[in-house]
């Protein structure tokens, strides 16, 4: 199957053809054509499957085949560098068809407000907005969405995660009934399938390789102890020749500690967070895409809101909380059917999270011995089984089973 067998429109052919676009990927097969056809759908896939062209696609040539010309599409999305991702995507798609669009988002300052403000006002055909900033800019009185006739929810999963739920909700009341909604999530636990039965109507699904990373990925992890994290890194990225790595914490307060560590051992890198300006995040995001920065380092929100070709290498610093971030952690590397590497540190006090890690994605990940100089390391004992070793004497002098606990 190629592009050419969903007739578009000759102008977005075009555009595909100049991104070298050739062959949909299963998720695009899928939901081109029920998106084609006005029904409403869920879609579940993990990330790098290409679902933002999914629905981004049929909505662009629905647009170009549009009788009146107004705001057509509106697109929520969890993060304002997701939002920027979408918005170059659309550009890139939409490059000989004329449709319009504008990202919205927070972060900025008062000229951003303006600039944001007066592209609205001029018009445009597509908003592509996080929803704190949308509600600021809708309370201002600058968009009017009664002719809205695509709603896509983006990653909807992570917006119920950062707490938008509330917001979520309050911006569908702007919204016309009769419209198209697209509803796009990794995973579907129970509250999203809750939110969805409330905003969407007879919803086609589509569920495509639920909470499995790509099979090109390496994972592997290191059972390492706290005070060994920093030597064990420098070794494995000064031996390392990946031209990318994204290298991910779980606290700010790590992403900056990592910041100022890693320049001081003679690797340059720069760390991404929310105490940084907008353009300073923009900047050091764009000097990672171009190739010009080879370690970045950031937290979980990062995980959903990069799209950069080429990461070889993802490193976890630390195991994250919820195991699907994991997934999404090392989904930025593997994009596009390529290989990738994905290396992560498991403290004493981690390893039940990464055993749940391992239950979600079906495998046990390797465990690779600390390379020598690093110091010793400790035995994984996630969900290590009761023994007769176990039993210990209660106050009563009875004896009770209790799990082996690792030493601290």
């Amino acid at each position: 199957m190629t592009f050419d067998d969903f007739q578009f429109d000759t102008k977005l052919r075009d555009g595909l053809s100049s991104m070298g676009y050739e062959k949909p990927t299963p998720i695009q097969e899928q939901a081109i054509p029920l998106i084609l056809k006005k029904h409403d759908l869920i879609g579940c896939a993990q990330t790098g499957t290409g679902k933002t062209a999914a629905y981004l696609l049929p909505i662009l040539n629905n647009i170009i085949h549009s009788d009146h010309r107004h705001l057509n599409t509106l697109i929520i999305a969890p993060t304002r560098e997701l939002v920027q991702q979408i918005d170059q995507q659309v550009e890139g798609f939409a490059y000989f068809t004329g449709v319009s669009s504008i990202p919205i988002y927070g972060g900025g300052d008062g000229a951003t407000w303006d600039q944001q403000k007066r592209a609205l006002e001029a018009g445009v055909d597509m908003i592509i907005a996080t929803p704190g900033r949308l509600i600021a800019q809708l309370a201002s009185g600058a968009i009017d969405l009664k002719y809205i006739q695509h709603l896509v929810l983006d990653e909807a999963d992570r917006m119920l995660d950062m707490g938008f739920h509330d917001d979520i909700m309050r911006i569908i009341k702007y919204l016309p009934e009769n419209r198209q909604t697209l509803f796009f999530s990794a995973t579907m636990p129970p509250r999203i399938r809750s939110l969805a039965s409330k905003i969407l109507r007879d919803p086609k699904e589509i569920s495509l390789a639920i909470s499995k990373p790509a099979e090109g990925i390496l994972q592997e992890a290191y059972l390492v102890r706290d005070d060994q994290k920093e030597k064990l890194i420098t070794r494995l990225l000064k031996e390392s020749d990946y031209s990318s790595v994204l290298i991910f914490a779980s606290t700010k307060e790590n992403v900056k500690h990592l910041g100022r560590l890693l320049p001081k051992l003679g690797l340059p890198s720069k760390a991404i967070h929310s105490d940084l300006e907008q353009n300073e995040r923009e900047e050091i995001l764009r000097e990672f895409k171009n190739k010009q920065l080879r370690l970045l380092i950031g937290t979980d929100v990062l995980s959903r809101g990069i799209d950069v070709d080429g990461i070889g290498l993802v490193l976890n610093y630390d195991v994250p909380p919820d195991p699907e971030d994991y997934i999404h952690r090392i989904g930025r590397t593997a994009r596009a059917e390529s290989k990738g590497h994905a290396i992560t540190f498991i403290n004493e006090r981690d390893q039940r999270r990464f055993f749940q890690i391992e239950k979600l994605i079906g495998r046990e990940v390797n465990k690779v011995p600390l390379p020598e100089g690093i110091g010793q390391s400790f035995a994984y004992m996630a969900e290590r089984p009761k023994t007769e070793g176990d039993r210990r004497p209660t106050a009563s002098g009875k004896k009770k089973f209790f799990k082996r606990r690792p030493q601290r």
